[in-house]
């Protein structure tokens, strides 16, 4: 499924008494079961979160892959009362309204106990939209052959910009065929600062079907 309009759940730092802790200890055990599990290096490349987002991700990534959710950002915005976004979706590509408020409850539960924002915070949880992030080397097989913004944080070719459409992977880079120079790249995956599919007519209709 390529994907669907977002569905948001905005939520509060605070936790209500005992049913948020009590949701966050049932979720170790199934914690510690998927972190055994071996995982494939190149599949699971990913830049979804940097700073202290990242370790935020760390904290929660492991209870929400025991949900059957899959991080694809988490960001953490502002200064006086930050806003941390958290961006997720089920395998299949699927996130509903209740999901959100489900992740929400749990992520509560998680910073409650950790801690790693100081002060109150503001929490947002929100599925991917059509024109959603690229975070990890999966998405650019998954959407392959729809277009996408890709910046780097270096220069290839004289350029840090691309747009084009997506030709796939090819071990570690992403192959693009760049609009501008009707040329095809390979693009260093780990060296893709940020990229986001181009909302196209192409794009809206796959998600309709």
């Amino acid at each position: 499924m390529v994907g669907r309009w977002p569905a948001f759940f905005v939520g509060s730092t605070g936790l209500a008494e005992g049913p948020g802790v009590d949701r966050y200890r049932s979720l170790q055990e199934r914690v510690s079961e998927i972190e055994q599990r071996p995982t494939a290096a190149t599949s699971g490349l990913s830049r979804t979160s940097e700073g202290k987002a990242a370790e935020v991700e760390r904290l929660i990534a492991p209870s929400l892959e025991a949900m059957g959710f899959e991080i694809v950002r988490i960001q953490l915005t502002g200064a006086a009362r930050p806003t941390l976004q958290i961006m997720a979706e089920r395998p299949d590509g699927t996130m509903t309204v209740d999901d959100c408020a489900d992740i929400s409850h749990t992520v509560s539960a998680i910073l409650e106990v950790e801690d790693p924002i100081a002060g109150a915070y503001r929490l947002e949880v929100s599925s991917p939209g059509l024109d959603r992030p690229l975070t990890r080397l999966k998405d650019y097989e998954r959407f392959a052959g729809f277009e996408a913004r890709v910046e780097l944080d270096m220069l290839l070719d004289g350029r840090k910009r691309f747009r084009g459409r997506i030709a796939g992977i090819e071990g570690e880079d992403v192959v693009l065929d760049d609009v501008e120079s009707e040329s095809r790249f390979r693009l260093p995956f780990r060296r893709i600062a940020k990229a986001k599919l181009v909302l196209t007519d192409d794009l809206v209709a796959a998600s309709m079907g």
